[in-house]
């Protein structure tokens, strides 16, 4: 995302599976929208957790060589890291509440309800939701979450958002507590003071039981009902905040 004029990049994935191993684990639904050697400046990568979809170790080791930018991520997230050559100068570890400012832009991290764990290690780092406060903007980004109270509290504290970036896929019973259905993605959004949102976490990868495009249905008929503004953009399609897209049912025709 561009705020105020600087890039910044969160849980890029440009592998082509999320997974400990490169042939095993869910597989791309889409080519990637832009090469890794491709990207432009960027001011900072932002982590949200240590899940194989979100910390990706061969994108890390890429940007590690071709960008100078710092990765700012949850506490105990930096040891991932530093295993694949990160320098030590360039990983900024925070704790809830904890901010840093790059190139003018405050990251601060904000509660989630979630969990980590790569292999067979469990909840040994922490997981975080994303403030990112320029001068004239302000985007929220949930990373992976439940619906819980704290939204309301971010809002309070940090709000109101230009943008917010919300998970609205791989929902089902059994992840309640940690992934939110559409409409409570909703809910969020309003919780923390939102304008535009932008629903993520449904289109690149098959993580769940539910069909690929109905967390976009029911995410665009939540927002319709409610007239939240919304913007669910093809892979690699620009969204100006200011002229958002208009909503065409694009992933219907693919389902």
């Amino acid at each position: 995302m561009e705020i105020d004029g600087v890039r910044i990049l969160t849980d890029p994935v440009f592998s082509d599976r999320c997974s400990p191993a490169p042939l095993p684990g869910p597989r791309r639904l889409h080519p990637s929208p832009v090469h890794v050697d491709d990207l432009p400046p960027l001011v900072a990568v932002v982590i949200s957790h240590d899940h194989y979809d979100h910390l990706d170790a061969p994108t890390v080791r890429a940007l590690t060589r071709l960008q100078s930018a710092p990765f700012v991520v949850p506490l105990g997230v930096g040891a991932h890291l530093e295993r694949w050559n990160v320098p030590a100068a360039r990983i900024i570890e925070l704790d809830w509440d904890e901010s840093v400012t790059v190139n003018g832009v405050r990251l601060t991290a904000a509660e989630a309800r979630h969990h980590s764990g790569r292999g067979l290690t469990s909840d040994r780092t922490l997981w975080a939701s994303w403030v990112m406060a320029g001068e004239n903007r302000r985007v929220f980004y949930s990373g992976d979450s439940g619906y819980f109270p704290g939204y309301t509290d971010i809002g309070s504290a940090h709000g109101p958002f230009d943008v917010t970036l919300m998970q609205i896929g791989a929902y089902g019973d059994a992840w309640a507590q940690i992934h939110m259905t559409p409409e409570q993605a909703l809910a969020a959004h309003h919780d923390v003071r939102g304008d535009l949102l932008i629903p993520l976490h449904w289109a690149t990868f098959d993580l769940a039981l539910h069909p690929w495009a109905e967390p976009a249905d029911r995410i665009q008929d939540a927002a319709r009902a409610t007239g939240t503004p919304l913007a669910v953009p093809r892979p690699g399609q620009r969204v100006d905040a200011d002229a958002p897209p208009e909503l065409d049912g694009w992933w219907r025709h693919l389902a």
